[in-house]
């Protein structure tokens, strides 16, 4: 079982999260933890992100927004189109199929079935912003 503490203080090196814009952020938090089967550990109120355990790492899911002073020529929103990614999370798992079969019964929505290739079988689904997601099986 997971430890679902989320560490926002780490007292020695550092903790990974990859964040995600969202445009409807309870359908996204319903995605990665019922079709994933992630954990909520904060559920975005009173101030606080949206932030889902995912196996060993943690999503944080939230609103776009304007620059700010730290990134004053940055914008945060989901991404526009399908055809241009520059970030994607991987999810590496013990049975493609089984996953397959169990999220897509969920609801998730896969751009192919799994596909056979020389160091992996793999395939692709969208999260409900459009975020993509490789689900890929390592031959050994």
């Amino acid at each position: 079982m997971p430890d679902t503490t989320y560490d926002m203080f780490p007292s020695t090196g550092f903790t990974v999260t990859h964040f995600l814009v969202s445009a409807d952020i309870k359908k996204s938090v319903d995605f990665y933890a019922r079709i994933l089967g992630g954990t909520v550990v904060m559920d975005g109120e009173n101030g606080k992100p949206n932030v889902v355990q995912l196996a060993n790492t943690w999503i944080i899911i939230n609103v776009g927004g304007g620059p700010t002073d730290d990134k004053p020529a940055v914008y945060l929103a989901p991404p526009k189109d399908g055809e241009a990614v520059s970030s994607f999370l991987n999810l590496r798992v013990a049975n493609i199929a089984e996953c397959y079969d169990r999220w897509k019964g969920l609801g998730a929505e896969f751009l192919t079935e799994p596909k056979v290739h020389d160091a992996e079988t793999r395939c692709y689904m969208r999260d409900p912003d459009g975020h993509l997601i490789e689900v890929g099986e390592a031959k050994q």
